[in-house]
Formats: structure tokens, sequence, C-alpha cells
């Protein structure tokens, strides 16, 4: 997953020229036909003329977050203001988050800390679309064009089973999108449909906190076993491969459970 703190839509895009499109389609074309996708699916996405390059991108992937000093890290996500929102959120989602907390067997606070990191609550979660994320890294990041190609098949495959329009959903810098900053091939792996409506959503907080807690899961967290600090360590590790990520989280965490706990107390 990828985290990120700018401001959405400031930045302008260059629209790549018909060769350039072609090119970046016949790339990928092939692997999404494989997967199932129609070629008519994928002609029509690549037509689009809201398809953009964005030269900001390669630049904060020069910089991330992640090569912080844990000091500079700590400053931004451990904070008193994203305690606070990470308070007032559990009080108004306690109960689905308790709910979906019980069912996979992971600590409640756990789950509200990524929320707090990844997304600040649902309110930091889209930036550029996610085709576009992909497709500027394809065009012109040959070192991120591999990784890049895979998401953008996974992304339309998404797209394309759920009748999502390609060009509707924003995301990161990186291509992470939703509450829960899942990258396309992890969505696709690990998302859930908690509340059984028949789509996994990545904006409706019970698939988004019952998807992080699956992903959780899947990567070795000690389901119902709080108390082991190295499996969760690593659990939280594979979500975002990033040990300033792993210690934000879990400082990020004991301060939220103290605060509600303290809260609680003070109410008898």
């Amino acid at each position: 997953m990828f985290i990120y703190l700018l401001i959405p839509f400031l930045f302008a895009g260059e629209a790549p020229s018909s060769e350039k499109k072609n090119s970046v389609r016949e790339e990928i074309a092939q692997l999404a036909v494989e997967k199932g996708i129609p070629n008519a699916f994928i002609i029509s996405s690549f037509e689009s003329e809201k398809i953009k390059i964005y030269s900001v991108i390669p630049e904060r992937f020069s910089r991330p977050y992640e090569k912080k000093t844990w000091e500079e890290y700590k400053k931004i996500f451990v904070k008193k203001s994203r305690i606070e929102k990470g308070v007032q959120f559990y009080n108004n989602q306690k109960n689905d988050l308790n709910k979906v907390a019980d069912s996979y067997g992971v600590e409640p606070f756990l789950i509200l800390s990524i929320l707090g990191v990844e997304s600040n609550y649902g309110s930091h979660h889209k930036q550029f679309t996610v085709f576009n994320s992909l497709y500027t890294q394809i065009a012109v990041m040959p070192k991120r064009a591999r990784w890049a190609k895979k998401e953008m098949v996974e992304f339309l495959a998404y797209c394309y089973k759920d009748s999502i329009p390609p060009h509707s959903v924003y995301g990161s810098y990186a291509g992470a999108f939703g509450y829960g900053q899942f990258i396309p091939s992890s969505f696709n792996n690990y998302a859930v449909d908690f509340d059984k409506d028949g789509i996994r959503r990545a904006y409706e907080w019970l698939d988004v906190m019952a998807s992080i807690a699956n992903y959780l899961v899947k990567n070795g967290y000690p389901a119902n076993d709080y108390s082991n600090s190295e499996k969760v360590y690593k659990a939280v590790y594979a979500y975002n491969h990033s040990d300033n990520y792993v210690k934000a989280v879990l400082a990020l965490r004991d301060e939220l459970q103290k605060k509600v706990e303290s809260e609680i107390n003070d109410q008898f």
C-alpha cells in the first residue's frame, strides 16, 4: 500500500501522442485478453482523452515518505490531530469495526490505525486516476514499467468485472486506491464483500475494514493472538514493506487504544 499527503488535483498532466497510447495498449493487450478482458474494452479504455502523463509521479517515487527518518515519519503520522480524528472515527464506526475485528480475530485498533496512516480515515485517498498513475509508470518509468503493466491488467480486470468506468477511479501516485489504499492486484486478491451486497467496495467502511483484516490474516497475522508481536509486525510489514510504516502503524494503534480507553474510564 502507498501513503501520501498531497492535496489532490493540483498537478498538470501531458496528453500522450496517439503513437504512445497505441504502444502502451499493445504492451498490455495480450495479458489483458488472457485474463478474460475483451479487446473492445481495452481499446475503449485507451482511446479516452482523459489519459495523461504526470511528471510529478516519477518525482514522488524518487522521494517516498518511507525514506524519511523515523522521527520525521513519526511526526507526520503519530500526531495529536490524527489521534483525535481516529478516536472520533472509532466512536462513529465502533460497532462495525468491532464486528469486523471479531469476525477475523484482528485487533480493532490495528485496523483503525492502518486506516489512519493510509488515508487519514478516508480524508486523503485520491490524487490521480488509477489508470493515469499506472499509465505514467508504464510510459516513462522503465524500472517500474513491468510492475505497472501487471497492475494495469489487474485494474482493468476489476473495472470490467464490476462495470466500473476505468477513468473514474482515483488513487495515489503509485496506483493504490480506496480508503485502505490497495494496489489493484491486492484488491482483487484480498478485498472482501463483508456486507454481502455482491460487490467488494473500496469506499464502503464495512468492506474496507474487512478487506484490511483479511489482508493481515492472509499474510500471517496471528488471529485472536494479539500478544504475538513478531507475527503482528510481519503482517503489517506485508501491507507496506517499510519498517517506518510498521512502527508508525503500531505506535498510532497504541495511542488510539490508550485514548479511547481513557475516555471510557472518564465516563465512570
